[in-house]
């Protein structure tokens, strides 16, 4: 194990394998991390999945609700290096110029495109057919710092924002791995980003959530992966939620019908018009109901009284 003192700052799940990569090379001093948060029904105080490696590993934890008002602890650590994913909050100024080899970033896209919280959802959503992981060094100003190295990952017809971001962690924590040693002998060559091809990957709203069926059946099929596993797309039936997970593209074309209208019941989903064509709804989630395939719901349903209604 390398003794070159580091701190590292993650959230989610996309997090821990960076983290546990590092766990098993270098001497990490402590964890940085969101505060715990209420989750589900019942609103369960949850530990970030990062403090849970954490907790595993003894290792000291830092929770600051905002971090520029709550820094001086983790600096008192005297970190050779900072290493951020995913974390969540700016870094302030005394922060990104404290440690001797900088503050580094892994993020999940091919800067300068996609600056932000939501480059994965994005990537999928905008129908991208690759994605990649860059890691950087962290700046002021929001995923602009200079780029250190980039790897490419293609988007597969199938990847969800679940899937993929699987895939980006692994990546992303190998290319760790093999960029830490050049940064540390100070070999490495900053590339500059080009300010004017960034683009920006902003955190989805609630409005974004919702399926326009105005829209193609590529669209919503894109926005529909770029949602699973959160925060999911929905579209409203009888005046309740009802949240779609999976979905297919198909070629059949409803000229009499209005967008959004039920216009097939297959064995394993609900047939709906769209702008261009129809997008059969495989996994869906009912308000009120659990989590179930399409051919699970329908068997609770009279599908007479389902065919034609309008999802809003």
């Amino acid at each position: 194990m390398q003794k070159t003192k580091i701190i590292f700052m993650g959230t989610p799940e996309f997090s821990v394998p960076v983290l546990e990569q590092l766990l098993a090379h270098y001497e990490v001093l402590a964890v940085v991390t969101q505060p715990d948060k209420p989750v589900g029904r019942k609103q369960l105080l949850t530990a970030s999945p990062v403090k849970e490696v954490a907790l595993a590993h003894h290792l000291p934890i830092f929770q600051p609700a905002v971090l520029k008002q709550a820094y001086q602890e983790i600096l008192a650590l005297e970190p050779e290096m900072i290493i951020t994913c995913a974390y969540g909050q700016m870094l302030p100024k005394e922060i990104l110029e404290f440690p001797r080899y900088g503050c580094i970033n892994v993020h999940a896209s091919l800067l300068p495109q996609y600056r932000g919280g939501a480059p994965i959802h994005r990537a999928i959503i905008d129908g991208c057919g690759e994605t990649g992981i860059t890691i950087m060094y962290m700046s002021a100003q929001m995923d602009a710092g200079d780029i250190i190295a980039q790897e490419k990952v293609l988007i597969e017809e199938d990847d969800t924002k679940g899937t993929l971001s699987e895939k980006l962690s692994h990546v992303g924590a190998e290319l760790l791995l093999k960029t830490i040693p050049s940064i540390l002998e100070g070999t490495i060559e900053r590339k500059q980003q080009r300010e004017e091809e960034a683009t920006f990957a902003y955190t989805l709203t609630r409005e974004e959530e919702k399926l326009d069926f105005h829209k193609t059946t590529r669209e919503l099929y894109n926005q529909i992966r770029g949602m699973n596993p959160d925060p999911v797309a929905y579209t409203m039936l009888h005046g309740k939620r009802l949240k779609v997970y999976q979905a297919r593209m198909e070629d059949h074309v409803y000229m009499e019908h209005e967008d959004g209208a039920i216009v097939a019941i297959y064995k394993d989903g609900i047939g709906v018009s769209t702008k261009d064509g129809e997008l059969v709804l495989e996994e869906i989630q009912l308000e009120g109901k659990k989590r179930c395939l399409a051919k699970d719901f329908l068997n609770g349903v009279s599908k007479e009284e389902l065919y034609q209604q309008i999802l809003q």
